[in-house]
């Protein structure tokens, strides 16, 4: 069993629609998951499926037909077990920006505030989806006030360059104050690039946009918080 702090409703639904019927179905009996299916044809049962049930199914749908890799090495989706800051409890329609380091890996997962666990908005919210990159640049760029206290450094007088995302990444990464919570993560990638730091030492910047965020059972043996 899983404790999430972190499903993207929206991606699994839309993931989960584009399973091949036949795969579904196979998909389904090796997760001992209840589809109540009465034919092929019929797709309503399709809805009879809990949010975790048919994350189930998009996991090991992802695995079955695509190149599922490590962060360090992250293809199209990957997944990692890393100690995430998470930026962004406070207004359920918002974004939410995980972040966490690992040698010289470091991993930013940009998502919606609603999509947090205990965190959802009103049914008569207007949603807006903050996973993919514009929201990031947006973010970088104009850090909402209500995060500033998780900061160690008063933001909006020290915006981050705007000469890469990287750098940007970077800078927010190091300035949280927030604990980590150490969480296992399955992902998308959106973009990846490397930074130098004066000291001449080069950290690989990867930014995702999570399908779910899951506490871990613990710290992996060396790893920086």
């Amino acid at each position: 069993m899983r404790y999430y702090l972190y499903v993207s409703t929206v991606k699994v639904d839309m993931l989960y629609e584009q399973i091949p019927p036949k795969l579904l179905r196979r998909l389904a009996v090796e997760a001992k998951v209840d589809l109540k299916f009465v034919s092929v044809a019929v797709q309503s049962p399709r809805a009879d499926t809990s949010t975790y049930d048919r994350l189930d199914l998009v996991e090991a749908y992802l695995d079955r037909e695509f190149d599922v890799s490590w962060m360090s090495e992250p293809t199209a989706w990957f997944r990692g077990d890393l100690g995430l800051r998470i930026a962004g409890y406070g207004d359920a329609n918002s974004p939410t920006l995980m972040t966490g380091r690992d040698g010289d890996l470091v991993v930013a997962l940009i998502g919606s505030a609603h999509h947090l666990i205990g965190y959802q908005a009103s049914p008569d919210m207007h949603r807006v989806s903050y996973s993919g990159l514009p929201s990031m640049f947006r973010l970088l760029q104009d850090i909402p006030p209500e995060w500033e206290y998780q900061f160690n450094v008063r933001w909006r007088s020290r915006m981050p360059s705007r000469e890469s995302v990287t750098h940007d990444v970077l800078h927010f990464a190091e300035s949280l104050t927030v604990p980590p919570v150490y969480c296992e993560f399955l992902a998308r990638q959106l973009m990846r690039g490397t930074v130098t730091r004066e000291d001449g030492r080069e950290l690989t910047i990867v930014i995702g946009t999570p399908l779910y965020v899951a506490m871990s059972d613990g710290a992996p043996e060396g790893e920086e918080a």
